[in-house]
This record gives C-alpha cells, sequence and structure tokens, in this order.
C-alpha cells in the first residue's frame, strides 16, 4: 500500500543508456533516495524484450528471462542481469522503499519460429471494419525460447494464443492489422477505434484458458522470486478488465504478497470519464495514473499567463477519486521524442511538483528525467534534447511533504494568475506550511495557517523576507512571477 505522505519515483526514462548499470544505481542510491522522503521505486520492465540489452522493456520477448539467458543478443537487460534485479530489489526494501514492478501483459513480440495462419485484415481507426477476405499470412508467432529452455516454464506461445498482428513476413512492408482466423477482439477494452484491443505486435487472447493460466503461473513465479512490494501495470485499456479483476485477486492470494498490494494502471486518456469507467469495472482493484492532470499541466505550460490556474485540477482523477488517483507531472510517454509526447515546459515543473507533492490528495510520482535531468537523441533525429535537473526544489519539496504537509487543507484558488493553499499540521506534526504559485507576474495572498503571532520563511530561498502571522493565524503570503514559494514556520 502507499504510505501516509508517500512518493513514488520512476526511475528510468525512455532513453537512459542501455550500458547494463541501472540495477546497481538504484543499489547504490536507494538510502539516499530513502532520506529524501521518497517512500517507492517503480523500476522498469525486467525481463527480456525483443531488443535485447538495447531493449526499454515494453516489446515483451520473455517474461521469465530477467538477464539470466542468452536471448536477443544478450544475457542481461537494458539494466542489468538478474542477480543484480534482485540485489537492488533488497537494497531498496532495506532502505525503507518499496519497490514496484512493470508488468507488461498485452503482447509479445521478436518471436523465434513463423506460423503460417489465415487472417482478415482491419482498419487501423475502426478494427471492427474489414478490409478483405480472410487470406494466408506468415507471422512470427511461435516462441520458444531456445536461450532459457524449459526452465521455470515450459509453455510455448504460438498463433492459438494470440489474436492478433501487425505484420506479415511475405510482405514486410504490410503493416496492416490483421485478426486471426475464428478470433474476435475482446470488448471489455477501450472503445476508441471502434475497438482498442490491439496495440502492437502479437496481442495475446486473454478469452484463452492456457494464455490466462501462464500468466497467472508467471504472476506466481515473478512474486515469490522478486519480492516485489506492488506493480504498475501497461496499457490496461488494451487489456480485458475482467482478465485483470481476476489476475490481481489471483496474485494478492499468494502467501508471498500483501493482500493490499499496490497495483496503479496505465490507462492513457485525458477522458476523465473513461478512467472513472475503468475504476468501476475494476470495483477499485488499482489506482490509475492522472492523465487527464499531466494534460492541464502540459496546456498550463504552454499557456504562460493565459491559464487560469483556477481549473488545474479541473476534470482530473485527483478531484474527483483522489484515493485512486496517482499524480505525476511528465513520464517515459509523455517526454519529447515520444509517441505522445506532451513535455511540460521547464519553468512550470516547479510549479506542477509543487501542486502534486504539497497536497493532500493524490500519491504522487516523481520523474527520474525531472529529478537528475537528462541529455539524449533518438534514432533518426537530428536534434538533442536536454531535460533540466529539477532535484534541488523537489529536494525542498520532499523534505516539506515529508515533516510538515499534515493536517487540514485550506484552498485560495481565487485568482486566475495566483493561487495558494495552507496545510494546518497536526498532533504528531505542528508546524504549518502556505503555497503560493503565479503564472503571471506573481505577487501576494492573506491565508489562513492557524497559529497567530508565528514567523514564516520561503524554503524555495526565492523570497528572502520573512512573514509573521496575525493574532488570527493570517499571514500575507507571496511569491514571484512563475515561480512558486513554500513558507513554513521558523
Amino acid at each position: 500500500m502507499s504510505q501516509l505522505n508517500g512518493v513514488m519515483m520512476q526511475y528510468f526514462h525512455w532513453y537512459i543508456a542501455p550500458d547494463g548499470t541501472l540495477w546497481q544505481e538504484v543499489a547504490n542510491r536507494a538510502k539516499d533516495l530513502a532520506t529524501a522522503g521518497i517512500t517507492a521505486l517503480w523500476l522498469p520492465p525486467a525481463y527480456k524484450g525483443s531488443g535485447g540489452g538495447y531493449d526499454v522493456g515494453y516489446g515483451v520477448y520473455d517474461l521469465f528471462d530477467l538477464g539470466e539467458f542468452e536471448q536477443k543478443g544478450s544475457t542481461r537487460t537494458k539494466y542489468g542481469t538478474k542477480q543484480e534485479y534482485l540485489a537492488a530489489i533488497k537494497a531498496a526494501q532495506q532502505a525503507g522503499l518499496q519497490v514496484y514492478a512493470d508488468v507488461v501483459l498485452n503482447h509479445r513480440n521478436g518471436g523465434d519460429e513463423t506460423e503460417k495462419v489465415q487472417a482478415v485484415p482491419v482498419a487501423w481507426d475502426n478494427r471492427n471494419h474489414v478490409m478483405g477476405d480472410y487470406r494466408e499470412i506468415e507471422v512470427y508467432t511461435k516462441y520458444t525460447f531456445p536461450g532459457r529452455g524449459d526452465k521455470y516454464s515450459s509453455f510455448k506461445w504460438n498463433a492459438a494464443h494470440f489474436d492478433a498482428v501487425n505484420h506479415n513476413a511475405y510482405d514486410w512492408n504490410d503493416r496492416q492489422i490483421y485478426r486471426l482466423t475464428d478470433k474476435q477482439f475482446e470488448t471489455d477494452v477501450d472503445p476508441r477505434h471502434g475497438n482498442y484491443d490491439f496495440l502492437m505486435a502479437c496481442d495475446l487472447d486473454m478469452r484463452s484458458e492456457d494464455v490466462r493460466n501462464e500468466l497467472k503461473a508467471w504472476g506466481k513465479w515473478y512474486f515469490e522470486t522478486t519480492g516485489v512490494d506492488g506493480i504498475r501495470i501497461d496499457a490496461v485499456k488494451h487489456i480485458s478488465f475482467l482478465f485483470f479483476n481476476g489476475w490481481l485477486d489471483f496474485v494478492r492470494d499468494l502467501s508471498t504478497t500483501d493482500k493490499d498490494m499496490f497495483a496503479v494502471g496505465e490507462y492513457w486518456s485525458d477522458d476523465i470519464a473513461a478512467l472513472h469507467g475503468y475504476i468501476t469495472n475494476t470495483e477499485g482493484r488499482m489506482s490509475l495514473f492522472d492523465v487527464p492532470l499531466h494534460y492541464n499541466f502540459h496546456r498550463a505550460s504552454k499557456s504562460g499567463e493565459h491559464y487560469d490556474l483556477r481549473q488545474i485540477f479541473d476534470n482530473t482523477l485527483v478531484q474527483q477519486q483522489p484515493s485512486l488517483a496517482m499524480t505525476f507531472v511528465e513520464n517515459h510517454d509523455s517526454q519529447p521524442l515520444q509517441a505522445l509526447e506532451s513535455p511540460v515546459e521547464s519553468w512550470f515543473k516547479p510549479l506542477a511538483y509543487a501542486l502534486i507533492l504539497l497536497r493532500q490528495e493524490g500519491y504522487p510520482c516523481i520523474f527520474y528525467g525531472d529529478y537528475y535531468g537528462a541529455d539524449y537523441k533518438d534514432q533518426g533525429r537530428e536534434y538533442e534534447i536536454w531535460l533540466n535537473d529539477h532535484h534541488w526544489i523537489i529536494d525542498k519539496f520532499l523534505y516539506v511533504r515529508q515533516h510538515h504537509a499534515y493536517g487540514e487543507q485550506y484552498d485560495y484558488f481565487d485568482d486566475a494568475n495566483l493561487v495558494g493553499w495552507t496545510r494546518l499540521g497536526d498532533a504528531e506534526h505542528p508546524q504549518a506550511i502556505a503555497t503560493i504559485l503565479s503564472n503571471g507576474w506573481g505577487g501576494s495572498k492573506w491565508m489562513e495557517v492557524g497559529q497567530p503571532h508565528t514567523t514564516f520563511y520561503d524554503i524555495t530561498k526565492h523570497m528572502s523576507e520573512t512573514v509573521t502571522t496575525n493574532e488570527y493565524g493570517w499571514g500575507e503570503f507571496s511569491c514571484k512571477g512563475g515561480s512558486v514559494s513554500v513558507w513554513v514556520s521558523q
């Protein structure tokens, strides 16, 4: 479970160097991250992808290969070996951190052998629309895992375990989606494109009992092997929610897991109604990333003073269903050069992190690329991307969240360009805080902190003067333009 004032960190970005050192880095930094106020780490997919030692992990080849077998041209994954992965989990947990695994169950990629199958082409923009007659295609749907053999599992994947593909070895220029003979798309998925069951590669058929049983067997093996505390589930809008209801109940009932094991799903949609619908269908079994909030941050950062900050939480999960909202500013999908690129401009990131880290609602997630910065290129792109390092200001917010951000919350969202809130503390954390931020010229706001005749200072050091509250516990707190200030009592 997420802890009181817990903070998750996504400990990777898409373009980190494929040098096999990330697991060692996690182990080496775990204590420092825990001291800073991080309580959980979301680690990237740990299993072998079709790109071997260069694969980010979302093009899953073998769920049972955690960097142990010579497959796809590499023994280790992009992040290291199985031994290093297990050591990183242990080091993080010993430092007091929870560890969440990235679980990718939607598809397989990089099959070992081809099969000739009958399939029908369907339209990309309407998967219910058939584009022609059934025809024979050749597809890489046989997964025999020659490097691993039968170790951990003797299950071999073939065309019977998939419902659709988007390749045809007869013609490598053919990128049509093909639905395989006698297969139907699952209907309990996102309704975009008529049916959004298919995302990429070889799409798992969750109607198959063999598939469901193998994924249960893998879940049991994975939790027993790794001892992780929770999971982040990839691409849930493309996967049967009924499957996840059963699978999550199964893994939570294992003796190796806590029945309250944390789970958060990635349902990438700006439509708040879609997120509510998924939470209803899964009966609250998992939290969801607050994608609408991310897009509000993206739009606010692009619009500058023309964005009305009073609307920053409108139509978001943290506003409407905060107990299941995983709030975030940026992630590996939204970072520049990615397909879902929707970056939050650097000037706004301190404001956005204040909005997720210093308030009562939501379970916040910090992005590796925002904390440490990043410098990268993508294949075929001429220009270089630089992400600024925000760890100094994030560490300030983490300190405040850890020690002061408790108790009642009073909001002062009454100005389009200047908003603030206070937290009044509780019995164990009696110090109050006042946060104020501006996307315009800055300014000041009278806010109640409940502590009369008390002197406050700006922990961000953006404002040098102090503020002393009046006899009623109110003070006039200020911030600079395009900035945020967090006032704590001396």
